[in-house]
């Protein structure tokens, strides 16, 4: 989220441009995500509506759309990076801050390994992989990883699968201490209110990474530089601080919204 998306311009201009479609697709996820949450803090915490929509098949879909864009468009977005390992720095100490500030609210609500913790560890893996020389460029590389995300995403309720068929089932005891929470494999009474380990959405990451070297490398078209909506292109631009704040201001909105109704 926010980070700053640098490339010589495709023309023979010197200089650095932002490529502004990234922001305003990232912005249009912040939006979506505001909207998502609004609409449980009104119902969950201040009882206003129905908590019947949110059984809606589509929820579990809403959600995944937002989170999976933000990790897919940052990954993409890296190969741009002046220094992911500052990035995934910075990621990781919000991350940090955002725990220790949920912790003190409620610690049955705390934020433990949540999307920025993800993302500043998916950043800090791909700082190394480059580090390493591994630049996974291609669309086959897109797609072996898209593969496996898909097959780790029940990894925290023990087993391996692919569009519900178990291929793996793992042992209980690796689920019992609660270490290896961080990597995809909580502890028995492990509990956070956003949760988005390291596996498996290292590999969604890494598939916009693949796909952003293969990108970056043709040159990006004339009209991506400067497609943008603005209000989406503001969102994407401040996405990381817009998240930090989101949640109080929307809880304000939500208890102003309950003391007018009388609720």
């Amino acid at each position: 989220m926010g980070e700053q998306i640098v490339q010589t311009t495709p023309s023979s201009n010197a200089g650095y441009r932002r490529i502004r479609l990234f922001d305003t697709l990232r912005g249009a996820s912040v939006l979506s995500m505001m909207l998502f949450h609004l609409a449980y803090d009104m119902v969950f915490f201040y009882g206003i509506g129905s908590d019947a929509w949110f059984s809606s098949p589509l929820i579990p879909f809403w959600r995944s759309s937002i989170s999976w864009s933000f990790l897919a468009i940052a990954g993409a977005m890296c190969t741009f990076s002046r220094s992911n390992f500052k990035r995934a720095a910075l990621y990781l100490g919000v991350a940090l801050a955002i725990y220790a500030a949920t912790s003190l609210i409620d610690a049955g609500m705390a934020i433990s390994f949540g999307i920025i913790y993800c993302m500043g560890a998916c950043t800090l893996a791909v700082a190394i992989l480059s580090c390493l020389g591994f630049a996974p460029k291609g669309y086959g590389w897109a797609a072996s990883f898209l593969i496996a995300f898909l097959m780790l995403l029940t990894l925290p309720q023990g087993r391996i699968s692919l569009f519900s068929i178990t291929l793996l089932e793992l042992p209980g005891s690796l689920y019992h201490t609660g270490a290896l929470s961080w990597l995809g494999i909580p502890g028995v009474d492990f509990v956070s209110a956003d949760y988005y380990p390291l596996l498996p959405y290292l590999f969604l990451f890494l598939a916009g990474w693949s796909c952003g070297l293969v990108w970056k490398e043709g040159g990006y078209a004339d009209p991506l530089w400067d497609f943008s909506i603005k209000p989406f292109d503001f969102l994407g631009r401040h996405a990381l601080p817009i998240y930090v704040m989101h949640q109080p201001l929307l809880l304000l909105v939500c208890q102003l919204v309950s003391g007018a109704i009388g609720r």
